[in-house]
């Protein structure tokens, strides 16, 4: 059977208060993600937070740390794209468990 070369995914999910890892990139593939954002549903300013975490090392970068997010708005969190490698981990973490929506597109593609 043939290996897909690309693979798009689309991750959503209501961030939590507790740190959880929403993407880890598979064995024999990259990813790199295209979209990345944050819609706060709520009445108040909320923060979050979006770490890289190396796979090999378990060193962690933040992508946004504590970044508000006003009032129904919604705040793009990356600038640019992002290379997930193999083994690679992206986390999220906000300081309210229902108002922030967060949702991602990621595309996979072969290491082979």
């Amino acid at each position: 059977m043939a290996v897909a070369v690309n693979v798009f995914r689309t991750f959503t999910e209501t961030v939590g208060v507790t740190t959880s890892t929403f993407y880890t990139a598979p064995n024999g593939y990259s990813g790199v993600v295209l979209l990345a954002q944050v819609t706060n549903t709520g009445s108040s300013t909320q923060t979050i937070t979006v770490d890289y975490k190396r796979g090999t090392t378990d060193i962690e970068t933040h992508v946004v740390k504590d970044l508000a997010v006003p009032p129904n708005d919604t705040a793009n969190l990356l600038a640019g794209k992002l290379v997930v490698e193999t083994g690679d981990k992206l986390t999220i973490v906000g300081s309210n468990g229902t108002d922030l929506k967060f949702l991602s597109s990621i595309l996979e593609t072969s290491n082979i």
